[in-house]
């Protein structure tokens, strides 16, 4: 039994179409979608559309939630703010038959044909939870509570990496879209079960044309639309490194939902400290 797992897309069709080209070659038993195929990049929509072609199961992602919640009374007000540009225009660009769609995703997926296995965006318990090295065991407790599956493959924080829990294995996959490692390639990860029925996992690089994915966020008007965040999005593309969560960080509380003039002034002191 082989199963690729691929996650974080976030819009960048140029890095799925890579990814997907791979895996027409590797020809793998089953392919699943762990989440976050949209928001991000100027492509969600077209990246929704060409994973339901697969025909694979597809989870729900944090990023999905938030595109499906916006306008809602479930979204945090700070969206409607100029600051989350990507996420208004991600939402604008998708139908109301797409936001239905990824509304209805599950949240995680298991298979009688893979015993042992557990496969969610973030966690067992909800989908915005970090795994990193230093989490404690007991955080991971509550994360997975009630879960027996000696092997659980999560996405979420973009960086490939494994970690022992109580027996058991718990690996990220890495991003498609927006790699965070300081490498710019779409990474996946393939899982090979053997006739005893152990796992093996390995993760894959894949090159793909990073410069077509940036200039598509010049081509579609992302980059005019969706102002600081945008900029810094594409960043993450070209780069291969992480760049929104330290920023919006160093934006604080107290700078949050403020002036585009004010965010576009902190992005501004953001990279100059970055420069020191």
């Amino acid at each position: 039994m082989r199963i690729a797992v691929i996650a974080d897309i976030h819009g960048n069709l140029p890095a799925l179409e890579a990814v997907l080209e791979a895996l027409d070659t590797l020809q793998p038993d089953q392919i699943v979608v762990s989440g976050d195929v949209v928001d991000g990049g100027p492509d969600s929509a077209a990246c929704w559309e060409r994973v339901k072609q697969i025909g694979c199961p597809v989870l729900r992602g944090n990023h999905e939630r938030y595109v499906f919640d916006y306008g809602t009374e479930r979204a945090d007000p700070l969206w409607a703010t100029p600051q989350f540009g990507p996420l208004q225009y991600t939402r604008n660009s998708m139908s109301d038959e797409q936001i239905k769609e990824i509304a209805a995703l599950p949240t995680s997926w298991q298979s009688p044909a893979a015993p042992g296995l557990l496969i969610v965006h973030a966690s067992a318990r909800r989908d915005s939870d970090s795994v990193l090295p230093h989490t404690p065991i007991e955080y991971l407790d509550e994360m997975f509570a009630g879960v027996d599956d000696s092997l659980i493959i999560r996405s979420h924080n973009h960086i490939c990496s494994t970690r022992d829990w109580r027996g058991k294995r718990i690996v990220t996959t890495g991003a498609v879209g927006l790699s965070l490692d300081g490498c710019p390639q779409a990474k996946f990860c393939v899982l090979t079960q053997d006739i005893q029925g152990h796992w093996r996992v390995d993760h894959r690089a894949i090159k793909y044309d990073v410069d077509a994915a940036v200039r598509r966020f010049t081509e579609s008007g992302y980059l005019d639309a969706t102002g600081p965040l945008g900029r810094l999005f594409v960043r993450e593309v070209a780069t291969g490194s992480n760049h929104v969560v330290p920023f919006l960080r160093y934006l604080g509380p107290h700078r949050q939902g403020a002036s585009l003039e004010i965010v576009e002034a902190a992005l501004n002191e953001f990279y100059a400290g970055m420069m020191i």
